[in-house]
């Protein structure tokens, strides 16, 4: 998997079903809305399910990437190399499951919120590293980073908006995490909601 396709995708779609069929739904309609980079969070019931019947429906889509997000612990990091996941992503910094992905040849981006874990995380091998909380961080997190690392990629999760993802992307976000804003509205106005939404997140990335 090229790491170019990630970040010319930019935004990876954060997705916590209330089941394995609601992650499924949101997955489908964030794709036709633009958004190519998926993480179905192991939180979500029957996540490793959901992660295989994507792998199967978009086998053909080179440009559909599918991952696993909210991978705690090794164990997790096997269940999601077993049910097909592209990359895992988790909230911190596990150095097993950053030897583990390397020796399952699966890319790992771990969480980080201090450049002390970020060296971890490159000196490890990371390719991408998840600046987290990005609500807490800011923008001018990364940009500060990229001051003595400016070869690090930086993708943010958590605290992006419509309103500040140009932001990130001016910063030097090499991609973004967007989660709940994208789902915020299936309750009230169906998934078509979500089409919607990911669409605004592109035309917002590109402005």
């Amino acid at each position: 998997m090229a790491l170019e396709q990630l970040k010319d995708n930019y935004i990876f779609a954060v997705i916590r079903g209330k089941s394995a069929d609601d992650a499924l739904e949101i997955a489908r309609h964030a794709i036709k809305g633009g958004n190519f980079n998926m993480k179905i969070t192991l939180t979500t019931p029957d996540a490793s399910a959901a992660i295989k019947q994507l792998k199967e429906e978009y086998k053909d889509d080179s440009r559909v990437v599918i991952g696993a997000g909210t991978v705690m612990d090794l164990e997790l990091a096997k269940e999601s190399v077993v049910s097909g996941a592209n990359l895992m992503v988790s909230p911190h910094l596990d150095p097993e499951i950053l030897a583990y992905a390397k020796e399952a040849k699966v890319e790992y981006f771990p969480g980080c919120g201090t450049v002390t874990e970020i060296v971890q995380a490159m000196n490890g091998g990371a390719n991408i590293i998840k600046c987290f909380p990005g609500g807490v961080l800011g923008p001018n997190f990364i940009k500060d980073v990229h001051g003595p690392i400016p070869e690090v990629n930086l993708m943010p999760s958590g605290g992006v908006s419509l309103d500040n993802i140009a932001t990130w992307k001016k910063n030097g976000a090499c991609a973004v995490g967007v989660g709940s804003a994208l789902a915020s509205d299936v309750k009230e106005h169906g998934y078509e909601s979500v089409v919607t939404k990911a669409k605004a997140f592109v035309a917002a990335c590109h402005a």
